[in-house]
């Protein structure tokens, strides 16, 4: 069996000790409970430190759903949770305070952003494909391809075949995403803020996170039904809610690397044991003016220059905000020693 730690769900504004429990498809009996800092708490359990990287799909599925159950289960009427990302551990209480400590200001401002507020996510897909399918290929410019393409004594070529596949998508994505824009335009009045997420297939019309007040959530599910009818049953809806923020505000622990740090720091030219973020913008924008590939067209390796310098800025800026973070100011470190005090940072995942 590897170290144990404390597993972090997720940070609730307040500093009342939570009534453990033990979640219902818990491993290994686990309790859930929370360890204050200031007006906050870290919801945690005693588990075993493991590198999600390393599992499964069917594994981390098991135990997204578990993280997610506990998060929700904890959020209530009165209760709002900022969650953690799956997989977020701190090796003991104190790791935790550090990471609360680190986090502090970020959490107040979130947990300002979402007070009273939930998510409900929301699919919509297109209730009949084949029908969809069809009116799209009766569209004027699609109905001339395929009457050439029948009169064509050489019958159907590839090139035909990928031409009218191009054809068919375009005008089906140009259909869903009018309307994806009518259910985004009427919902948005309920809605603070959407997040758009990927299309699962080309049944998918719309697949949004969407974070309201709690109040306008009968009115938003009202909205629904009324869009339902309104698309006369071309379209399914499919609401999930009220959620934690999980779609805007889940927070991550990045930990930098020390020889991460010093290549950027090479790559940007930069000297000495401590710098200040103007001065790593100011440098930045001198090398990226003279890289730039449109100023050096015909210089070979210029691009790839141009992009190492600008990966190296984001490497910087993000430390910067680590040494914020811990308590620095604008100033970046560069020795080992103080690099150790400043190299977690606790941020919204991208």
């Amino acid at each position: 069996m590897g170290k144990t730690g404390k597993y972090i769900y997720g940070v609730i504004n307040s500093n009342n000790v939570l009534h453990p429990f033990i979640p219902e498809d818990s491993f290994k009996g686990e309790r859930v409970y929370s360890i204050p800092y200031k007006d906050v708490s870290a919801v945690v359990s005693d588990s075993e430190i493991i590198d999600y990287s390393h599992e499964c799909k069917d594994t981390l599925a098991r135990l997204l759903v578990r993280h997610q159950k506990v998060i929700e289960k904890v959020m209530g009427p009165e209760q709002t949770i900022i969650p953690f990302r799956l997989g977020s551990f701190a090796i003991d209480e104190a790791g935790v305070g550090e990471i609360l400590s680190k986090g502090y200001i970020l959490v107040k401002d979130i947990m300002e952003n979402i007070k009273d507020k939930i998510e409900t996510d929301m699919v919509a897909t297109w209730s009949d494909f084949d029908s969809v399918l069809k009116e799209v290929g009766g569209k004027k410019e699609i109905k001339k391809l395929k009457e050439k393409i029948l009169v064509n004594p050489d019958g159907i070529s590839k090139q035909d075949q990928i031409k009218m596949g191009i054809m068919v998508k375009k005008a089906l994505d140009e259909e869903r995403e009018k309307r994806a824009l009518q259910i985004q335009t009427y919902l948005e009045d309920c809605c603070k803020s959407y997040k758009i997420h990927e299309l699962m297939d080309d049944k998918m019309v719309i697949n949004a996170a969407c974070l309201m007040d709690r109040h306008n959530q009968k009115d938003f599910y009202e909205k629904v039904e009324k869009l339902n009818t309104r698309f006369a049953g071309k379209l399914d809806f499919r609401c999930v809610g009220p959620l934690p923020p999980y779609s805007f505000y889940t927070l991550e622990i990045k930990k930098m690397k020390f020889e991460e740090i010093d290549w950027a720091r090479s790559k940007l030219q930069i000297s000495g044991d401590f710098v200040t973020k103007n001065e790593v913008k100011k440098t930045y924008k001198k090398l990226a003016f003279s890289f730039h590939p449109d100023r050096n067209q015909d210089v070979s390796g210029a691009e790839r220059k141009f992009n190492e310098i600008s990966r190296a800025c984001e490497v910087l800026y993000q430390y910067g905000e680590a040494c914020r973070q811990a308590g620095n100011g604008n100033n970046l470190y560069f020795n080992e020693k103080e690099f150790k005090k400043n190299m977690m940072l606790v941020r919204v995942k991208a």
